[in-house]
C-alpha cells in the first residue's frame, strides 16, 4: 500500500497555478486541502487587492462551509463574512471583506 501512495504522491504532489479572481470554487480541491487552500487564497486575493471575495463551498452537509469559516475566522486580516445572497450561492458560499490596507 505504501508504494501506492507514494506514487500517486509523485502524479499529484506538484502545485498547481491558479489565476487569482475575487471568487475560489472549492468543489474542485479535495475535503482534506480545504483549509490550506482558503489560507493561501486569501493571502494571495488580500496582495490582489480584493477588498471582497467569494468562497463557493457547497451546500451538503456544512462541513467544508465550517472550515472556511474557521479560516475566516482566524485570519487577522478578515472584516467580517457571511452567507452569500441569492446572486452570489447563496447559503453555498461565504463571502469575506478583507482589510487590504
Amino acid at each position: 500500500m505504501k508504494v501506492v501512495m507514494d506514487e500517486l504522491d509523485d502524479q499529484f504532489g506538484e502545485p498547481v497555478e491558479m489565476e487569482i479572481t475575487d471568487s475560489l470554487d472549492l468543489h474542485a480541491f479535495s475535503p482534506k486541502d480545504v483549509k490550506a487552500v482558503t489560507g493561501a487564497y486569501l493571502e494571495e486575493a488580500r496582495k490582489k487587492g480584493f477588498r471582497i471575495v467569494r468562497l463557493i463551498h457547497g451546500k451538503g452537509v456544512g462541513v467544508q462551509r465550517e472550515i472556511v469559516r474557521k479560516v475566516l475566522s482566524e485570519t487577522d486580516f478578515v472584516k467580517g463574512f457571511k452567507s452569500g445572497d441569492e446572486f452570489s450561492g447563496g447559503w453555498g458560499a461565504t463571502v469575506a471583506e478583507l482589510d487590504v490596507d
